[in-house]
């Protein structure tokens, strides 16, 4: 049977400036991204569309949620394997396709680099990327292609 679990957020927008959404040029993307007993996080869209470049945009977050989902996947499929994870760091990069319409992400490759307590663990290390996309929520859940370019190397003893 499949458990059901939900979700939710606030998002306030923070950028008018006085004469709201009176024209394209006339408002901020600013705005704020909230959960109750979380803290806020400032949100506002991409420069190329008059975004703040000091805050996050909704497309930088939906790499950073696939980043982190492949990661909390990952770890524990090391954990139940085995694998002694001592450093994981991703680096990851999206691709977004603007069209007339709108836009959409073509893909995205998420770089992690990964640390593990030992040699003999280095390539069951690797292969867990696979289970862990599997298992990821995120990645089950967009539509375009996510793609794993991981490194594992050993800690140095």
């Amino acid at each position: 049977m499949a458990r059901q679990h939900t979700y939710t957020a606030e998002i306030t927008w923070t950028g008018n400036r006085g004469t709201g959404t009176s024209d394209y040029r006339s408002y901020e993307r600013s705005h704020e991204v909230a959960g109750e007993g979380l803290p806020t996080i400032p949100g506002s869209s991409d420069p190329a569309f008059r975004g703040d470049p000091a805050r996050w945009n909704p497309e930088q977050l939906q790499l950073a949620a696939l980043s982190q989902c492949h990661m909390l996947s990952y770890l524990h499929q090391c954990a139940v394997n085995g694998v002694v994870v001592t450093s994981y760091v991703d680096r990851p990069l999206g691709t977004m396709e603007q069209t007339a319409g709108g836009g959409h992400f073509t893909e995205a490759v998420l770089r992690p680099r990964i640390e593990v307590a030992s040699e003999e663990m280095t390539e069951k290390a690797l292969a867990l990327h696979d289970d862990a996309h599997r298992a990821c929520f995120i990645a089950a859940s967009v539509n375009f292609p996510v793609r794993h370019e991981a490194v594992v190397t050993v800690a140095a003893a």
